[in-house]
């Protein structure tokens, strides 16, 4: 990607593929294994979680960068950013977007500085109208399975301006309840990686390729 045109080909392109995979990787070994497996069941959108059990995450998110930087296709992103200083680091490794569960401001300030997009997590309309005068291009509602899908559609009414993406406790059985009530993307990480957990990452491919799927037929 052209640097300048970075932040908005990145939009743009989350917006097309309309799907993210959180990855909580246990550590480097099992993150890559997780996130070649998601991708090879056609996923693009990579949220990698600064929540690591073993290892930094913010070399992880290098690591992965580096991997896929010659791939056209596959945007890795940073998530679980609290702070500006990790927003900073995670940008410098080479993360292409950063994902918060909160509102932080000072961070957007600092994603909007590097020409970053920062996707806060929000659960109000107060906390949704200050990201968009922060200059958030999409708002992450979080947790979602804490809101539900008609959470969009409410935010949406008074803030049709926003774009709105969930993220916790979407499934491939709900997908299509969150994109219908106006989501412009989602979130999915636990639903998505299960298989991880046993070291089954056939599995986690298999369900990539469900949620493409299901989103596919969410969106005609």
């Amino acid at each position: 990607m052209e640097v300048e045109m970075r932040k908005e080909q990145v939009l743009t392109r989350m917006k097309e593929d309309c799907l993210v995979a959180v990855v909580r990787a246990k550590n480097k070994e099992q993150g890559e294994k997780v996130i070649d497996a998601i991708v090879a069941g056609g996923i693009n959108f990579i949220e990698i979680t600064m929540t690591m059990d073993e290892g930094n995450p913010v070399e992880f998110i290098q690591f992965m960068a580096d991997k896929y930087r010659n791939n056209d296709k596959v945007v890795i992103g940073a998530g679980t950013v609290l702070d500006p200083e990790t927003a900073r680091a995670v940008i410098l490794a080479g993360a292409n977007y950063v994902v918060s569960p909160g509102l932080n401001v000072e961070t957007i300030k600092l994603c909007n500085r590097y020409r970053i997009p920062m996707l806060p997590g929000v659960m109000s309309p107060t906390e949704a109208i200050t990201a968009l005068e922060a200059g958030c291009d999409i708002i992450k509602v979080f947790p979602g399975n804490v809101v539900g899908p008609g959470a969009i559609s409410s935010f949406k009414g008074p803030l049709p301006q926003g774009d709105f993406m969930p993220s916790g406790g979407v499934d491939v059985d709900n997908v299509d309840k969150w994109i219908k009530a106006g989501a412009c993307a989602v979130g999915t990480g636990s639903s998505l990686t299960k298989g991880a957990k046993i070291g089954d990452f056939a599995a986690v491919t298999a369900k990539a390729r469900e949620f493409v799927e299901a989103v596919a037929a969410a969106r005609k």
